[in-house]
């Protein structure tokens, strides 16, 4: 067979193809559920100011670990390190006059109540609250996911067979994708060391709801 011949044979196959390719439609569905906020995760911290970096350590390691052992002794609260930070402290003449240092500790619990009385203790020990957010736990977060996805793919199923029935067509899924959204978490309180360290008490903490949502996009082939 010769080089034209050759691609004349290809060019034919092609559009041969072509032709009883059917339409292609994009489509998009979602669905929303709320998830219940059932999880607080809390960031308490120590700062010092000083001249010294090794006189700033022994003061916040000190402070640090005293929270350490009160909250170890609380059954159900997790915690773990946060953000530490030692840097200089400049003057009006941009030399170095002192230095500060900050060390965190992240607080994650089901029982809110518990770290809201916790929270109270740690003030009085002298830490701040830098945050506290409500959110769904993992295992809630991924309950409601499968639910919203499960509702989103029928959504995207009814809207195909809306659109093809319309047209007097057959259909079928070409192309699919599922997106999570939603469900962030929901900031309670942020406020710097003077203002918290002024209200050495137990937070009240409101858990709330997430909105949750699931995302179907796609495409879909209409048959000749």
């Amino acid at each position: 067979m010769s080089r034209l011949a050759r691609f004349a044979f290809v060019a034919a196959c092609c559009g041969s193809t072509l032709a009883h390719a059917g339409a292609l439609i994009d489509l998009a569905a979602e669905a929303s559920r709320l998830a219940s906020n059932d999880m607080v995760r809390a960031s308490v911290f120590s700062e010092a100011n000083g001249k010294s970096p090794g006189e700033l350590a022994q003061r916040v390691n000190a402070d640090i670990s005293e929270a350490l052992k009160l909250i170890r002794g609380k059954t159900g609260i997790s915690v773990k390190s946060g953000h530490q930070s030692t840097y200089p402290v400049y003057g009006q003449t941009q030399k170095i006059e002192g230095w500060r240092m900050r060390s965190e500790l992240v607080i994650e619990s089901k029982d809110q109540g518990g770290v809201s009385e916790l929270l109270g203790k740690l003030q009085q020990m002298r830490l701040a609250i830098s945050e506290v957010i409500l959110m769904p736990s993992p295992e809630t977060r991924r309950q409601v996911e499968e639910e919203t996805t499960r509702a989103a793919i029928r959504a995207f199923q009814g809207r195909a067979a809306v659109v093809a029935g319309e047209l007097g067509k057959a259909w079928k899924i070409k192309q699919l994708n599922i997106q999570q959204g939603g469900g962030m978490p929901m900031p309670m309180m942020r406020a710097s060391r003077t203002a918290m360290l002024a209200e050495a008490a137990p937070a009240p903490l409101e858990a709330g709801e997430s909105l949750v949502t699931t995302t179907v996009s796609g495409q879909i082939e209409l048959a000749d």
